[in-house]
């Protein structure tokens, strides 16, 4: 992953600021064990493994695990043990030189290493030594280990995911339900979520520059700070979150967070040498850290010098513990929660929970994809998720291979000038080279949900563009020789419902292809909105004959319901209907409600339904946006959706189908080559505008944001060159709300102050101010709430003239627009519909023609 953008960034420092821009690749390459792309394959692991770049070879990670699964087997599985010597593998003597040799460098004094797999503890030794001063001292595989911020994890985060789990904290609250003084200074809507996943935008550290001493106190200046990022714009890993967090947990659980966790976490795993402020009599198993200001060495002291400050029981650091204990907690979670937590709860908590288009993938407090991955190596799977702390610990777990590397190390010892940044990488790659590894189905699945380039979260592992060749359903029809639509004897009668859309490779029109079929009888045109040749901008849609077939062309659009619908005595003189339109990927664009229509027509008239099915020109990877309320149906609200739902028009066809029981017989003709991620201009086909306002794939892009507003008294760009990314009206200030904007930090977007003059529609021929929204990066724009954005900064900055009133015909969710309508901040309300999104996320997966 290339990083961009970095404010701040010192080598092994705790506290890190970036902005990542994603290294975008294929990860499609089909598997093989034999020929050119496993020879190639190859050739990219050595590269990699001899370079150990960042960035994994180009494919799956189903393939690199069939790589590595012909290594030896480790014994039998069995519960993970750390009593007893464990037998290392001969092959993971490896890890013996690369420890070695970091010490030899001076990079950290000793260090303990403990590995298991599948069950068991496969490697377990130390290395150097515990302390060099005052005196030199050998490091023990039991030494006890200042965490750092591995508490993070182990403690805390586990501690909020139990409470969880009783109902005693919901992820998408507001942490003022919780705790009310935090909501100072523009902290109102910070949820428990973005404080587990650092996208709180609250700063890396409380101030140290002033002297403060206890609990409390951290309390109450983490309830004062002012966030430095408007909450859920950007990843800022930061301490304070975590302190509020520790304080969640005391507030909720009635007890302090060292008993809690003690009682609840620790005890119940048996983690007998993990604990806050760790006994006197355990200090000569301590492995010390630095001096401290006073020239006074810490030990069984924690280094954190905040945590310090509070007594030395905090969420972000303080906790005490052994590789050994480490790897019984490592276990638990690998074993699905060990009793401790339940297997959903561990799934949510290791799985992505930042932001959809966010490119710093966290779970719960978990790294998965961000700056601080290192540890995660060059072939750990991206699915894999761990932490670091500062004084030179890690732990890594792979729920794929059913492994997890512990590494405990003092490299702050004795004076604050080590680094273990590349051992960690160094490790966790060898590690993973060594093993034998033979993920379940079930696991390589949840891999590639994670890293795929078909799925919805725009991390490092993301393919921005391809160069693709699609075959759309019209031409994958024309080459089985028309077979889906002819009959068992005679021609089959056909109608066809398209407009400029519909064309096949070769540019002609499907009316031409098809009425030129053998076998088959075009009998009618059916044309959509804007007419069969999209052009018309009017209600006034009539029937009309097409000039070169002399068909007849019925128009199913209109001013009243009826006009919409087609007529079932004509679909009744048919033997099927054809449907061949290209969608824009929008819930209220026009056309889905129109493929429903004739989804239920062609049920009642008895006749078969075939969908030539296109690509979605905004990917068929991102599901953003509120979800439509039940009961609000209309011409722009077919289904209960939400405004993104990343799917095609085929299987949206067998969504409505199904899911509606509308009992037709359906037949989707698929693409071929077209995949999930694919942005329009990857699939190798022409742009034909789908309408006379979407003139550009970036148009589309910003369509599901834009015109949410559009029914509102705000021009949305019609009548000018540049609709949907242009929007205003004469009330506006151009500079005001550019500069609003640009303040929120809106992913993927900037935005430009201009001034315009509709030629047409809203505030046609008056001068209008407004914004250009330029297009930055369109993989981590969520369009959607880009509309709640654009709504939201009007109704602040101009609640007199502003009338929102009729943004609810195509927003078509109550809460969301009540929220608005209270002046909520738009990433809130955003935080609102996630679970009603991803209830329609596990509906919308059992329709999915295209992996």
């Amino acid at each position: 992953m290339y990083i961009r953008g970095i404010s701040k960034l010192i080598s092994g420092a705790k506290a890190v600021r970036v902005i990542v821009c994603a290294r975008q690749r294929n990860e499609n390459v089909p598997f093989a064990r034999s020929g050119r792309a496993w020879d190639l394959y190859m050739h990219r692991v050595v590269a990699r493994w001899a370079s150990l770049r960042r960035c994994f070879a180009p494919i799956r990670f189903s393939t690199a695990v069939a790589l590595l699964a012909g290594l030896a087997t480790v014994g039998a599985p069995g519960a993970a043990t750390a009593q007893g010597p464990a037998a290392p593998l001969a092959r993971l003597s490896v890890v013996d030189a690369i420890v070695e040799r970091a010490i030899h460098e001076r990079q950290l004094p000793g260090a303990v290493v403990l590995i298991g797999h599948e069950g068991k503890v496969v490697y377990r030794k130390a290395f150097g030594n515990r302390a060099l001063e005052p005196r030199r001292e050998v490091m023990t595989v039991d030494t006890i280990f200042d965490l750092a911020s591995l508490t993070k994890v182990i403690a805390t985060t586990t501690s909020v995911m139990q409470l969880a789990e009783r109902g005693k904290v919901r992820f998408s609250d507001a942490v003022i339900k919780y705790l009310p003084d935090f909501g100072q200074n523009g902290k109102e809507d910070i949820s428990v979520r973005q404080l587990l996943t650092h996208y709180a935008g609250l700063a890396p550290d409380l101030d140290l520059k002033t002297k403060w001493e206890g609990k409390n106190t951290a309390y109450t200046l983490a309830c004062a700070e002012k966030p430095e990022t408007p909450p859920g714009a950007g990843f800022v890993y930061s301490d304070i979150g975590f302190i509020v967090l520790g304080a969640l947990v005391e507030k909720v659980s009635g007890e302090s967070l060292d008993r809690y966790t003690t009682e609840h976490v620790f005890a119940p795993l048996k983690m007998t040498h993990t604990r806050y402020l760790p006994p006197k009599q355990w200090r000569a198993k301590i492995a010390p850290t630095q001096f401290d200001d006073h020239n006074h060495m810490l030990r069984g002291e924690v280094h954190d010098p905040t945590a310090l400050r509070m007594g030395g029981v905090a969420g972000h650091a303080g906790l005490f513990s052994t590789a050994d204990d480490l790897s019984k907690f490592a276990q638990a979670l690998l074993s699905g929660g060990g009793g401790i937590l339940s297997p959903s709860m561990v799934e949510k908590m290791t799985s992505p929970e930042q932001p959809p288009t966010a490119t710093a993938v966290r779970g719960f407090g978990w790294d998965i994809d961000s700056p601080f991955s290192t540890n995660r190596g060059d072939l750990l799977p991206v699915g894999s998720y761990g932490h670091t702390g500062f004084t030179g610990t890690s732990i890594w777990i792979d729920p794929t291979t059913r492994t997890y590397i512990i590494l405990l190390t003092n490299a702050v010892h004795p004076r604050g000038q080590g680094n273990v940044i590349g051992l960690r990488s160094k490790l966790a790659t060898a590690v993973a080279a060594a093993l034998p590894v033979t993920p379940s189905a079930k696991e390589k699945l949840r891999v590639e949900s994670i890293t795929g380039y078909n799925e919805a979260q725009s991390a490092g592992r993301k393919l921005a563009v391809r160069n693709g060749s699609v075959k759309t359903g019209i031409d994958v029809l024309e080459g089985s020789g028309f077979d889906a639509l002819k009959g068992s004897t005679g021609q089959r009668k056909i109608g066809l419902v398209t407009n400029q859309t519909g064309v096949d490779a070769e540019g002609r029109r499907t009316i031409d292809v098809l009425a030129g079929a053998a076998g088959v009888s075009l009998v009618a045109i059916f044309s959509p909105e804007h007419g069969v040749t999209g052009t018309l901008d009017t209600t006034a849609v009539g029937n009309s004959k097409d000039a070169v077939t002399g068909v007849p062309v019925y128009s199913v659009y209109g001013a009243t319901d009826a006009a919409r619908r087609p007529s079932l005595d004509v679909l009744k003189g048919l033997d099927a209907v054809v449907f061949d339109i290209q969608d824009a990927g929008a819930r209220f664009y026009t056309y889905e409600t129109t493929l429903g229509y004739f989804l239920e027509a062609a049920a009642k008239a008895g006749i078969e339904m075939i969908v030539l099915d296109r690509p979605n020109p905004i990917t068929g990877s991102f599901v953003q946006g509120p979800v439509s309320d039940d009961g609000r149906e209309s011409f722009t609200n077919y289904f209960r959706a939400p405004v993104r739902h990343g799917m095609t028009i085929g299987e949206l066809a067998q969504m409505f189908n199904a899911e509606r029981n509308l009992g037709v017989r359906l037949k989707v003709i698929s693409m071929d080559g077209w995949l999930r991620g694919d942005w329009y201009d990857s699939t190798g086909l022409p742009w034909v505008n789908p309408s006379p306002n979407l003139r550009s794939l970036s148009e589309a892009a910003l369509y599901p944001g834009a015109a949410l507003i559009e029914g509102t008294n705000i021009s949305v760009g019609r009548g000018t060159e540049t609709p949907f990314e242009w929007i205003g009206a004469p009330w506006v200030k151009a500079r005001e709300l550019a500069e609003y904007l640009n303040a929120r930090a809106i992913s993927g977007v900037r935005f430009v102050p201009v001034s315009f003059t509709p030629a047409s529609s809203v505030y046609s021929g008056e001068l209008c101010q407004g914004v250009n929204i330029i297009l930055l990066d369109r993989n981590t724009l969520d369009a959607p709430e880009l509309g709640v954005e654009l709504a939201a900064a009007l109704h602040k900055l101009y609640p007199k003239d502003f009338k929102m009133e009729r943004m609810g015909e195509l927003l078509v969710n109550q809460a969301v627009y009540d929220a608005l309508a209270a002046g909520q901040d738009p990433r809130a309300i955003a935080e609102g519909w996630r679970e009603a999104l991803e209830k329609f996320g596990n509906m919308r997966a059992k329709y999915l023609i295209y992996k």
